[in-house]
């Protein structure tokens, strides 16, 4: 976790790039560390499954994305970091983040954009292209 040359000082010791390597494998953890820690929220890279949507809708936490490849850009959204717990895990501590603007795929109400982002394309490719197969 180097700094960049183009990063206020103070922005330095901010996480690069932002994300979990594998998200979905805190799935079977997200309840039970939303419950004791009351965080309001979780940074990965990968689409949550039904166990953690429902953790994060019982907690009204978040889930900001930070897709594979945009991770880094995306890492431009998180405007101070903070360690809070378990350093030596590296990427994978509990930070406090002060983000702006950083993507939310699982929202407070377990709304989930990998559910609404297929539906809707699914909804305007059958609209437009009312003719052509969508595949499931």
């Amino acid at each position: 976790m180097g700094s960049e040359p183009d990063r206020p000082a103070q922005h330095a010791a901010l996480p690069h790039p932002a994300g979990l390597a594998t998200a979905a494998r805190m799935d079977k953890f997200t309840r039970q560390v939303l419950a004791q820690t009351g965080l309001l929220g979780t940074i990965g890279k990968a689409e949550r499954g039904a166990e953690a949507i429902a953790a994060i809708r019982e907690f009204q936490s978040v889930y900001p994305i930070a897709v594979g490849g945009a991770a880094y850009l995306i890492s431009k959204a998180i405007q101070s970091a903070r360690v809070l717990a378990f350093a030596d895990l590296g990427m994978e501590a509990i930070y406090k983040f002060d983000v702006v603007d950083m993507p939310v795929a699982v929202d407070s109400l377990g709304t989930s954009v990998h559910t609404t982002g297929p539906a809707e394309w699914q909804a305007r490719i059958a609209q437009h292209l009312p003719n052509t197969a969508i595949l499931q």
